[in-house]
């Protein structure tokens, strides 16, 4: 009876080291005697037990966040940015095999590419360029990872920190423009009108009946504007067909 349970221990353990279960996005990669030999997956793995040995990578996109970098800029400007890095292994086998821990070496690759690639620009471009910069990094950052098997699909920087001055700066310069902008549009405004007067005395100026009438309007909105009595002082050229009667 007790050989009987020996044996079941031995093939329970026998079956917990040789098979495993690898998920639809995992991928396991063999090592044997310490040799790589496969890549597999997914499903049902049988391995030898105490002689292979697995280890499961994940094919799966990745968020990293990169963290805040200290940058100064091209034009002297000290600003924290920071972005967020997607990428996937593409060859399980090279992201064991060529690099310690493709995590970690993925991340510091991120950083020390963004402090450089940043460092390069000018505020402004930082700024108002950030898709230019994105494909940038991208194509960069995946060009170092290439021999790893991981494939950099998308670079974007989140958020640009710049000091309390500088924002202090900048605020003052959108005031000031947006000032420059209302003083262009109202003296626009300004000559569009005194072309239009001018417009409109020069073809009244060519019909005195047209003064006249425009005289009369003047009058009717007076009095429907002010209740109190208006003295309104009629000239003489008004009378002048009265006259010669």
């Amino acid at each position: 009876m007790f050989f009987v349970f020996i044996l079941l221990f031995l093939v329970v353990l026998f079956l917990a080291n040789a098979l495993k279960v690898t998920r639809e996005y995992e991928r396991a990669v063999i090592f044997r005697l310490g040799r790589l030999i496969a890549t597999k997956g997914p499903g049902l793995i049988i391995l030898i037990p105490f002689i292979d040995r697995m280890e499961r990578v994940s094919l799966r996109t990745v968020a990293m966040d990169v963290p805040p970098q200290d940058i100064i800029t091209m034009d002297n400007v000290s600003v924290k940015v920071n972005a967020v890095l997607y990428f996937r292994v593409l060859y399980p086998d090279l992201a064991i095999v060529k690099v310690e821990d493709y995590l970690f070496a993925t991340s510091q690759l991120a950083q020390t590419t963004l402090r450089s690639i940043l460092g390069q620009a000018e505020l402004d471009e930082l700024l108002s360029q950030r898709e230019k910069i994105n494909e940038d990094l991208q194509k960069i950052i995946d060009s170092q990872t290439d021999p790893w098997g991981v494939k950099v699909t998308l670079v974007e920087i989140k958020h640009v920190d710049l000091p309390h001055e500088m924002q202090r700066a900048m605020a003052k310069q959108a005031e000031a423009e947006r000032e420059r902008r209302a003083k262009v549009i109202h003296a626009r405004g300004e000559l569009e009108a005194s072309e239009q007067l001018s417009e409109a005395a020069r073809i009244m100026s060519k019909d005195p009946a047209a003064i006249q009438l425009r005289y009369l309007q003047t009058l009717t909105d007076v009095a429907a504007e002010n209740n109190s009595t208006t003295i309104f002082p009629i000239p003489i050229d008004f009378f002048e067909p009265f006259l010669k009667k």
